[in-house]
């Protein structure tokens, strides 16, 4: 009985080794990889590292697009229907930058890409007067007609939908509109756009004049 208990001793003594070996191995893997390695490097390959390198990718755009009217053109050909998608779009930064672009094309997103890319090339600067226009102005195109008032501040847009989509994106927080005449979606909108840029500041005013701001009363 004493041998077999001796030879069980010495299993057990052998079968610890090689479990005591490998813990060590582990052991200094894990700390050469948490210093040495560079696979395993906190510091370059952190979370906020890849935060970082995404939004370097990414490149940010301010301006802010919405889609006002979609339009599903079918033409009859010898081989079948041809069908396309016509996108009104307007463009802003809801700084007094805002602009409206048109796009066709087989497939509806390649049409909103095109009015986007349109709109963004064909951007106007507004004038404004905090947060709500300089002055009373109207717009006319076809057979819509908007007017638009200035108001004091709280006030908020009252505006129909294809005008308040334009005057939101343009930045003007405060006003008072009124719609005449035709509801079609991209004639309000060129008619708002009209009214947007007939407005003038007290300085530009003055400029076009020639009144020079030191001889105006009251400035």
């Amino acid at each position: 009985m004493e041998e077999v208990m001796e030879n069980i001793e010495e299993v057990k003594e052998t079968v610890k080794q090689p479990a005591v070996e490998n813990t060590e191995k582990v052991e200094s893997d894990n700390k050469d990889r948490r210093s040495g390695n560079k696979k395993f490097d906190k510091k370059k390959f952190g979370k906020k590292d890849d935060k970082k390198r995404r939004d370097d990718r990414r490149p940010r755009d301010e301006m802010e697009s919405r889609v006002i009217s979609r339009r599903r053109v079918s033409k009859s050909v010898k081989g079948g229907d041809i069908q396309t998608y016509s996108v009104l779009v307007v463009v802003g930064d809801k700084k007094g930058k805002v602009g409206v672009g048109h796009g066709k094309s087989r497939e509806q997103s390649e049409a909103v890409e095109k009015a986007i890319k349109n709109a963004k090339k064909h951007l106007v600067t507004i004038a404004m007067k905090g947060t709500t226009i300089p002055h009373a102005t109207e717009g006319k195109f076809c057979r819509s007609k908007i007017i638009m008032l200035p108001a004091k501040d709280g006030n908020g847009i009252i505006a129909g939908g294809a005008a308040r989509a334009v005057i939101e994106l343009a930045g003007i927080r405060d006003i008072t509109t009124k719609l005449h005449g035709s509801s079609n979606k991209e004639n309000c909108v060129k008619a708002t756009l009209q009214a947007l840029l007939s407005l003038k500041t007290y300085e530009q005013a003055n400029k076009l004049r020639g009144i020079e701001e030191t001889n105006v009363e009251g400035n």
